[in-house]
């Protein structure tokens, strides 16, 4: 380690050009780790909110709540500890000049669906809503009118709740009433009925017997058949995969450029009986020192960044998978020195110094 620290205080440029690269790299990967947090949470907060353990959909439905539609009747038939129905359908709503992709929601008052209030009230009444806090980002407030490009009617937001987003979509509440009316419009009294899905707060959701045409779909299933949920996820997730090798393959060539440069000072040290063990530990405690350094650098700047970005950006970091990951990328960036490691072993001393 002495000598390691020694040749950085040396050569602080150029060490500190190894840094930089490697608080660039880290800087990335926690960037683009806060970003799939972020665009997971757009699509999933409504669910989470729920705390569900499972959602009864139909079994032709391909695990949308969406294209499901079922009889209410069908909750006499289901034997858990908690249930709450859902009706769910997606709009543009408009007020004057605002516009915005929403999800709404149709709920009974009573049952667990029914979101936290941190603004307004609860709904009362028909064509009354709840809607997330997000809107008011976008210029909605309390008491606005909205209409729906699905339907003829106005509804009135008279609540905001927080954390209610589906599908990156923000979700209205409203009661089964409101939502048979916008979605069936004349046609409302006839299909007073409909819902889209159960759901139902039970751990041995196994055990619950069903006809053949519902399906019992656990809730990260569930969520992982969102429309572009997984795929969005796995393709963020392979880029940071990515990055790890790449930051291990540009450390590796660095770290051998600087060996290859020093073999003669090397092979002078082994002839005077510095062992290779000695000499190899050094260059892995040097690129630990310039991993952790480069790491902790790059953490920092990620999280200052947040702060500055504006609202429309989905980014949230999760300080826990940024931990994990600032690990794994000293750890592969310690890898790449092995490739220096192999060079001084088979260092001859005499060859080193033109013997």
């Amino acid at each position: 380690m002495f000598l390691a620290w020694q040749e950085i205080k040396r050569n602080k440029l150029r060490f500190i050009l190894i840094t930089g690269i490697l608080m660039l790299v880290s800087y990335l990967v926690f960037f683009l780790s806060g970003l799939a947090t972020g665009l997971a949470s757009l699509n999933r907060e409504a669910v989470d909110k729920w705390e569900a353990s499972a959602i009864i959909l139909t079994d032709d439905s391909d695990k949308s709540l969406y294209q499901s539609f079922m009889s209410v009747d069908l909750l006499k038939e289901i034997n858990a500890e908690k249930t709450a129905v859902i009706g769910q359908l997606n709009a543009i709503a408009s007020n004057k000049d605002k516009k915005q992709n929403i999800a709404l929601f149709g709920i009974n008052k009573e049952e667990f669906l029914m979101p936290n209030v941190i603004e307004g009230r609860a709904f009362e009444n028909a064509n009354e809503v709840i809607a997330n806090d997000s809107l008011k980002d976008e210029g909605f407030n309390l008491g606005d009118q909205l209409s729906l490009s699905s339907s003829d009617q106005t509804l009135t937001i008279v609540g905001f709740t927080d954390d209610a987003r589906f599908n990156a979509a923000p979700v209205l509440y409203a009661n089964l009433s409101t939502y048979h009316q916008v979605k069936f419009g004349e046609m409302a009294d006839q299909n007073k009925d409909q819902i889209n899905g159960i759901v139902i707060q039970d751990d041995s959701i196994l055990n619950l017997s069903l006809n053949d045409e519902l399906e019992t779909i656990e809730i990260e299933s569930f969520i992982e058949n969102l429309p572009g949920y997984t795929e969005q996820k796995l393709t963020l997730n392979f880029m940071i995969y990515f990055l790890f090798g790449i930051s291990s393959i540009i450390l590796a060539i660095f770290l051998y450029v600087l060996t290859v440069q020093k073999i003669s000072m090397f092979g002078v040290m082994k002839a005077q009986g510095i062992s290779s063990s000695y000499l190899s530990w050094s260059v892995v405690a040097q690129t630990l020192i310039l991993a952790f350094i480069g790491t902790a650098v790059g953490f920092i700047i990620t999280l200052i960044s947040g702060t500055f970005l504006p609202a429309a950006v989905p980014v949230s970091f999760d300080l826990t998978l940024m931990i994990i990951y600032g690990l794994i990328l000293m750890v592969v960036a310690t890898a790449g020195a092995v490739f220096s490691v192999l060079t001084i072993v088979r260092i001859d001393p005499l060859k080193a110094i033109g013997g």
